[in-house]
């Protein structure tokens, strides 16, 4: 997307021009993932050079994958990965929200109102919004709730198989390990072309054994793991056109054969390397009928380390004693190869419990996408679990929205009408929402007002089926506190970031002769 030079005609202060390409910037971004929000939103079709398509309607895969120029979109494209890399999920919020929290800022700033009181504004109202989203926040106490079904089936775009896939792994690891800061829930999942849906305690290797002629399956196997190559200590090639470098060269072999012994001696089954293994390896592994599997990813060797509960050892460290080097051994009670979906599972592990969600799919243009949405439904259920749940269906938003005009008048000054940025950016949630369903979003944003108000309740949305106000708790209809919570934080992060500039400058490039930066500063957007 090439977004052009845009607001600096004669009918717009020569102040405002870089204000108003940013803006229009964003909201071209903002654009392109608003339809995809909500029950009835839908997909974008994505294109590159060379014909590959993608078809999704996750958020950030749109705007990663998007071509695009402009350093105000790419702002906002960096903060929707920010917030699937500490979430997961809620990336097309967080853009919808910063693209609304501009465009209402640029309007007030149009209107005659200081930037500088926009901000203070904006930070005022997301500040209240933010503390109150968290006292809102209904705990998960019982890890079999129906509701987390509910939120897996929302946020996993209502696929039921790929829901049922990430309750019972949520079941299977436990409320402990699931709170545990470091480990991510979307992490266990792999999608398959032609598997079928599955979740198992385990691991899997996303590789084949080294050659046919080693074993297929191990049981009850003492497994080692090699964070390096299982090659001999190099050598210069200088080094070795000299009489002792050459005799240096040999024991080099001779050192390395006894090593690959020792892991014959110590009645070793199966061996992970991460990266390659030398022919001589090779030979005696697969006579000694050791499973070998190469070139493993460094999540998955990871992944299985914890599972068999074995220390990493460096090629070096296979110098050690015999007894040294069992120390750093693993068990499983089985390793075997799947030859369809060409991978090793380890199963049984002597460490860590790990679970696996195997997510199967029909062809290979759809197994991203499933992968996507599996990973989408995982990190909401977990969020869910750590930090509890709001009513979805942009209803939240619209109880926050009225909070926030309620403390209009605790501000002082033009900072007011910030405060009334962050309220409308409130409502857009629920505008888009029942946009994409094929309501009028004015009258039904406006009911969903009245409703509230009226109730008493700040759960009341839009049921997009049938048009009506309805309670999003009871339908089930609900949103991880966390997802939320940095949706809001970052956009308005974003928003104020954005506002907050006032010139563009084209920076000189690197190593340029300085006559070529010259030219001043430009009002507009620069050629980028």
């Amino acid at each position: 997307m090439n977004l052009k030079q845009a607001g600096s005609g004669a009918d717009v202060d020569e102040r405002l021009a870089a204000l108003m390409t940013n803006a229009n910037a964003v909201r071209a971004i903002t654009a392109a993932v608003e339809g995809t929000i909500g029950p009835k939103g839908l997909d974008t079709m994505l294109v590159d050079r060379f014909g590959e398509v993608i078809i999704t309607n996750d958020g950030v895969t749109i705007l990663d994958k998007m071509d695009v120029n402009h350093p105000a979109a790419k702002m906002l494209i960096n903060i929707a990965k920010a917030q699937q890399a500490e979430v997961g999920d809620g990336t097309t919020t967080a853009t919808i929200m910063a693209g609304a929290l501009v465009t209402e800022g640029v309007g007030q700033v149009l209107r005659g109102v200081p930037v500088a009181r926009v901000i203070e504004g904006i930070r005022y109202g997301v500040k209240q919004v933010l503390s109150q989203i968290e006292e809102r926040g209904r705990k998960v106490t019982d890890i079999q709730d129906p509701i987390l079904r509910n939120i897996a089936m929302i946020a996993g775009r209502e696929y039921e198989d790929i829901a049922d896939l990430v309750v019972e792994a949520v079941q299977l690891i436990g409320v402990e390990k699931l709170c545990e800061q470091h480990f991510k829930l979307s992490d266990i999942i792999t999608a398959e072309e032609g598997a079928g849906n599955e979740v198992f305690m385990g691991v899997i290797v996303d590789k084949e054994r080294m050659n046919q002629e080693m074993p297929a399956e191990m049981i009850d196997a003492k497994v080692l793991l090699v964070d390096d190559a299982l090659e001999p200590e190099e050598m210069e090639d200088e080094a070795l056109s000299t009489e002792t470098g050459f005799k240096r060269y040999i024991d080099f072999q001779d050192e390395f054969k006894c090593n690959v012994q020792k892991i014959v001696d110590l009645g070793v089954k199966a061996v992970l390397v991460d990266r390659g293994v030398h022919a001589m390896a090779e030979e005696l592994l697969t006579d000694a009928g050791v499973l070998v599997i190469q070139r493993v990813a460094n999540k998955d060797l990871r992944r299985a380390c914890e599972h068999v509960g074995a220390r990493m050892i460096k090629r070096t460290g296979l110098k050690k004693d015999i007894a040294d080097i069992e120390k750093y051994l693993g068990f499983a009670a089985r390793i075997y190869e799947d030859e369809k979906l060409r991978q090793i599972r380890i199963l049984g592990g002597g460490g860590k419990p790990m679970a696996t969600i195997l997510v199967g799919a029909a062809t290979e243009e759809v197994v991203g996408e499933r992968e996507r949405i599996a990973k989408d439904a995982a990190s909401s259920v977990q969020a869910a679990i750590r930090g509890g749940y709001v009513a979805g269906g942009g209803a939240t938003e619209i109880a926050m929205a009225r909070q926030v005009e309620k403390m209009r008048d605790n501000v002082k000054g033009m900072a007011a009408y910030g405060v009334d940025c962050v309220a409308n950016a409130l409502k857009k949630p629920l505008t888009q929402i029942v946009q994409n369903a094929g309501f009028n979003p004015l009258e039904k944003v406006e009911e969903v007002m009245a409703a509230q108000l009226k109730a008493g309740s700040d759960t009341l949305g839009i049921d997009c089926d049938t048009g009506l106000v309805a309670d999003m708790l009871s339908q089930g209809v609900v949103d991880p506190v966390p997802v939320k919570y940095h949706a809001i934080k970052a956009a308005a992060e974003v928003a104020v970031a954005i506002l907050r500039i006032d010139t563009i400058i084209k920076k000189k490039e690197e190593g340029a002769p300085a006559a070529k930066a010259a030219g001043g500063v430009e009002a507009g957007m620069p050629d980028f």
